[in-house]
């Protein structure tokens, strides 16, 4: 019997897998902290054989490679990458004999990437699964544009041959197992499930069920700003990379993390939003733990900066430390636990308003409101409130000048990204109002104009500095 354990990493919204027929495993596209996979496989008391990777990945830093060189196993990735370690060279075609029971074909799937790979497994003669990495997601694609813009066309319609040739070759009962699509920005729109089938895919996916032309069109239309970070994830993953260093870093003392702050280091808050508009270190921003945490942190941070983490507790921390080893932010500067009476070293903690739709609605318009829409060129290019400034989260660092001078009231879809951004301006010294709502309160409100009279979205997509 096989058995296909996901191992979800939401905070990137993408998926490692562990496949084993109950004696030795592999592994596909591992993340930075792959204890998860290995506690998976004692758990199961499995021996992992074999490590493989679709793809020289985009969106996080691969464990692959110090995970196969800590077990023993093959390290199986693409021929044609040009990476700086050995591992073993695989091509179109070949069959990989995995233990007694496991065997997995290699099929060559452009599209996400020139170089990318599907991986078909068979066990006793049966199709029962395919790894998809970026290539077939459910109900929709990898994004073929993060190789840029001189590559986007030839990998746009590689990606959809690849798809079809997975609709061919492989039977309508084989599970579909994609790297991406739960939440990455590597996948072209937002997946649809959890669980998914070649037939099934070829009944929903706009791939297989669109013309060459009608899916190109539906998903260059589609593509939106991708995470600034990504542009060191590539040549991350290309070298050697090795084990995370998971252990605390140096506690600070709050001289230490004024000092910090003054130097124009990054000091983040960990706190779910609510608690930090309440009250917090004056000059700390707000990633909370409670949503994209790692996705926004590191699309906005120059890199580099040194980063303090501040966590309610050491647990809190350690989370936020895994999640940032995933992007290459390896070490802290520092750390504290506590609240912001631990932090202010006896200043009083400083704060600002959270507000709904509704309380917007009742001052909207008066003298000095500056409303400030951080949401992406899409989401605008559905409905916006008319007299809204909208600079997207990702470019508010870069054009802080163009915010009016006013207080400003922040809005995003559901507040976790107005709260970022009210507390970057915040700690710059601007009168904010974090706007903690669903944007769907502003539509049944009537703020909205659904046809808006806004300018074309800026070609962002390939911008690597936040």
């Amino acid at each position: 019997m096989i058995t296909v354990l996901p191992i979800e990493t939401p905070g990137l919204g993408d998926r490692t897998y562990l496949a084993h027929d109950g004696s030795v495993a592999l592994v596909v596209d591992p993340q930075r902290d792959y204890d998860r996979v290995t506690a998976l496989a004692a758990a199961a008391g499995v021996r992992i054989t074999h490590v493989f990777e679709t793809h020289i990945h985009n969106d996080y830093v691969t464990g692959g490679l110090a995970l196969a060189r800590e077990v023993g196993a093959q390290y199986l990735v693409n021929a044609d990458d040009e990476v700086s370690y050995e591992r073993t060279p695989v091509r179109d075609g070949q069959v990989i004999e995995v233990g007694d029971s496991l065997r997995v074909r290699v099929i060559h799937t452009p599209g996400h990437t020139h170089t990318h790979l599907s991986y078909a497994l068979e066990a006793a003669g049966e199709q029962v699964a395919v790894f998809t990495g970026g290539s077939l997601l459910y109900g929709t694609t990898g994004r073929p544009d993060l190789l840029g813009p001189d590559h986007t066309d030839t990998l746009v319609r590689a990606q959809w041959r690849s798809a079809h040739r997975l609709a061919a070759e492989l039977p309508d009962e084989t599970a579909v197992y994609p790297t991406h699509g739960f939440g990455s920005f590597c996948s072209a729109t937002q997946a649809a499930g959890l669980s998914s089938t070649i037939g099934e895919e070829k009944r929903t996916n706009a791939a297989l069920t669109a013309d060459e032309e009608a899916y190109i069109e539906q998903l260059l239309a589609g593509l939106d700003a991708y995470p600034a970070y990504y542009a060191h994830m590539g040549p991350a993953n290309s070298g050697e990379v090795g084990k995370p260093d998971l252990s605390a870093p140096s506690v600070a003392d709050p001289a230490e993390l004024r000092r910090r702050i003054e130097a124009g280091e990054w000091v983040v808050d960990l706190r779910e939003r609510t608690a930090f508009a309440a009250g917090h270190l004056a000059g700390s921003l707000n990633f909370g733990l409670d949503g994209q945490f790692v996705t926004y942190l590191g699309w906005l941070i120059p890199w580099g900066t040194p980063l303090t983490l501040l966590g309610e507790t050491a647990e809190d921390v350690a989370e936020a430390q895994r999640e940032l080893v995933r992007i290459g932010i390896d070490r802290p500067a520092a750390m504290a636990t506590g609240g912001p009476e631990d932090w202010t070293g006896g200043e009083a903690p400083v704060s600002y308003e959270r507000a709904t739709f509704g309380d917007l609605k009742d001052v909207l318009g008066g003298d000095g409101l500056v409303l400030l829409d951080v949401r992406r060129n899409q989401e605008r290019a559905e409905a916006h409130i008319p007299g809204s400034v909208h600079i997207p989260i990702h470019e508010v660092p870069g054009r802080l000048e163009e915010i009016p001078a006013g207080r400003v009231w922040v809005h995003c879809a559901g507040g976790y990204r107005a709260g970022v951004v009210a507390a970057l301006l915040h700690a710059r010294g601007r009168d904010v109002v974090a706007v903690d709502d669903s944007f769907d309160n502003a539509l049944d409100l009537g703020l909205c104009s659904l046809t808006p009279d806004i300018p074309a979205p800026r070609d962002n997509r390939q911008e690597t500095n936040a």
